[in-house]
């Protein structure tokens, strides 16, 4: 007889994928869940068939975390200071609308903020996506005076007055299911906004516990040379591991999720910096600090998938304090830039690879 409680094990063999995986979808609400006394999440049968009747994998349902702006080129300064650094968003910033339009129908945005204060003429391109029903889950903004939205359009089209006001309104929005969620970690390290999707972009990476590279492998020889560091690392965070999917001066395959610096990296689009771990009140008592190998100085920057989220990092490591310059943070940006090139490299050359099998 049918079970009709699944343990993430049974999901798993329905599902025909990994427990890792099926405790991604489960975790991230792409199967609704509950907790039982013991801590153990339980689904119904039904909803896993759901899911499977749907014909769309989640990825496919969800929006990406891309943030598209469109706006007259003397406005553009206002959203970009707007956004600084934001690590909620990978943000595309346009003043040619048929370009924003292409980007649009092809990356699934989370959001759009359409600019009605400058000289852009957007009631027809806010009209044009509304009608679109591609882009049906993802959220747009008008910014400017509260009548700039056309009345027929209310339903569809939020308001902003401000861009910091968009960006909150879209904040909002992308994390207040999540942030109820986060209690649920009982975790002692940061952790994104949007962790939940953004663990499902790990595992949707296929990098995971895959073999060595030699584009990764080339990208960490380089960090260490070009820094002059004993480690370079490009680490994948997955909910209790650091995982190096390439190293350079580190013999272990991984470290518990705790121990890793990159917990902050990811919370930022920027390189993330510490001239001495042991001074610092957040890492003094890390294991790799506290004891051996007795790390002192960290760099890193995000690695970001095709969708925009932030799967990992790529970082250089030293056992003696020190202090970088504007140009080895720009070395640790381009690389990690690069890492990311590679990583949606693999992900277009599966969808590839996938198309070319499903027409045999």
């Amino acid at each position: 007889m049918t079970k009709d409680i699944l343990t993430t094990a049974d999901v798993a063999k329905l599902l025909g994928v990994s427990v890792r995986t099926a405790q991604v979808l489960i975790e991230g609400g792409a199967i609704p869940s509950w907790k039982t006394p013991g801590g153990h999440r339980r689904v119904y049968h039904a909803d896993v068939l759901a899911l499977i009747d749907s014909k769309q994998s989640p990825a496919e349902t969800e929006t990406s975390a891309i943030l598209v702006v469109v706006a007259a080129n003397d406005r553009l300064p206002d959203y970009r200071a707007a956004a600084e650094n934001a690590a909620d968003f990978s943000i595309d910033y346009f003043d040619d609308v048929l370009a924003a339009l292409v980007t649009i129908g092809s990356v699934r945005p989370f959001g759009v903020l359409v600019d009605c204060v400058s000289g852009l003429n957007s009631e027809p391109l806010l009209r044009s996506l509304a009608a679109d029903k591609t882009i049906s889950a993802t959220r747009i903004i008008a910014v400017g005076n509260e009548a700039d939205v056309p009345a027929d359009l209310a339903a569809r089209v939020s308001h902003a007055a401000t861009p910091a006001q968009a960006l909150a309104t879209l904040r909002g929005s992308a994390f207040a299911a999540d942030d109820a969620g986060l209690a649920d970690w009982g975790v002692a390290f940061p952790v994104s906004r949007d962790e939940r999707r953004r663990l499902m972009a790990v595992e949707r990476s296929g990098l995971l516990n895959s073999e060595n590279e030699e584009g990764f492998d080339r990208l960490t020889w380089l960090a260490a040379q070009t820094l002059d560091t004993p480690i370079a690392l490009l680490t994948l965070l997955t909910p209790t591991k650091q995982w190096f999917k390439s190293k350079v001066g580190l013999d272990m395959a991984d470290t518990p999720r705790s121990w890793a610096f990159c917990n902050h990296t990811i919370l930022q689009r920027e390189v993330f910096t510490v001239p001495d771990l042991s001074a610092d009140p957040r890492f003094a008592d890390n294991p790799a600090v506290a004891g051996e190998p007795r790390f002192r100085f960290y760099a890193g920057a995000p690695v970001v998938d095709d969708d925009g989220f932030i799967v990992g990092a790529l970082c250089v490591i030293d056992r003696k304090p020190r202090v970088i310059g504007e140009r080895e943070m720009k070395t640790i940006q381009a690389l990690a830039a690069i890492a990311s090139d590679e990583v949606r490299l693999r992900a277009l050359d599966r969808k590839l690879r996938s198309a070319t099998h499903s027409r045999r």
